[in-house]
């Protein structure tokens, strides 16, 4: 089985602080952020594993940028990434699951 490298982009781990940020200081929830932070981390250890098995994505936006698309393993969120070079993957988006990510992506 191929494994692969998983690179968080900047523009991702914003995504992610911003979610976090919002369940701890507007929700008020401590341990509802950290259990999205593990989710987020244990979902990103998954992708390293079955990144290439993914299903290719029915969005149009999603394909003409070359990325998939997946959710988190236990919370209503979901990655965008690509596969580079060298055994590396990408992930360049966090979003929520009710979120319209494509009006977000244009």
């Amino acid at each position: 089985m191929k494994s692969f490298k998983v690179k968080v982009t900047p523009k991702a781990m914003d995504d992610i602080r911003k979610y976090i940020n919002y369940i701890r200081d507007v929700k008020h929830n401590l341990q509802a952020a950290r259990n999205v932070l593990k989710d987020f981390k244990n979902t990103q250890e998954s992708l390293s594993l079955v990144a290439e098995s993914l299903a290719l994505p029915e969005s149009e936006i999603l394909k003409s940028r070359n990325l998939k698309r997946m959710n988190f393993l236990h919370h209503n969120y979901f990655l965008l990434y690509y596969i580079g070079t060298d055994n590396v993957v990408y992930i360049t988006d966090v979003f929520h699951g009710s979120e319209n990510f494509e009006s977000k992506l244009k």
